[in-house]
């Protein structure tokens, strides 16, 4: 049975975020990358996805601004793909931007122009959850790597 919660310990979220992103090198293949989400991961509001007892997956979320919240950085174990697990991820965000008063979410992804096929799947999945890509930043994260800001509207 697959259950969402909140965690608000620290180093319980870093552990997360380092088991769940190193289980997923083809998405998360930079080591400066993945020890940057580690500590970050720390102060945000973190979700977790599990499996029974199992933590399959999870979902950061940092605050901007009074309108606008991130999915800073999300990952679910490849075996679970294609199973709801992410959307689920992405409802639970959706329900904190309303009861936080939030009316955007946003996410930053590899735009298509990088030619990566497994980040088309991410893409997808973030435009089938109603994400609306906005602008590319071709250096944001480096010229190898164009940065796509995708944007959506969640009401209030």
């Amino acid at each position: 049975m697959i259950k969402i919660t909140e965690i608000q310990i620290p180093d319980e979220k870093s552990s997360i975020c380092n088991d769940i992103l190193r289980a997923l090198p083809v998405w998360f293949g930079n080591e400066e990358a993945i020890v940057d989400y580690i500590d970050k991961v720390k102060e945000m509001t973190f979700f977790i996805v599990y499996d029974i007892n199992k933590v399959i997956g999870f979902l950061a979320v940092k605050t901007h601004n009074e309108h606008t919240t991130e999915v800073c950085v999300m990952g679910v174990l490849e075996d679970y793909h294609r199973q709801g697990v992410g959307e689920k991820l992405i409802k639970a965000c959706e329900i904190f931007c309303h009861n936080n008063q939030k009316e955007f979410l946003t996410v930053k992804t590899l735009d298509a122009s990088a030619n990566y096929e497994p980040y088309d799947k991410t893409r997808n999945f973030y435009i089938k959850m109603g994400f609306k890509p906005l602008e590319v930043f071709p250096l944001y994260w480096d010229k190898d790597n164009p940065c796509l800001f995708m944007a959506k509207y969640v009401g209030l």
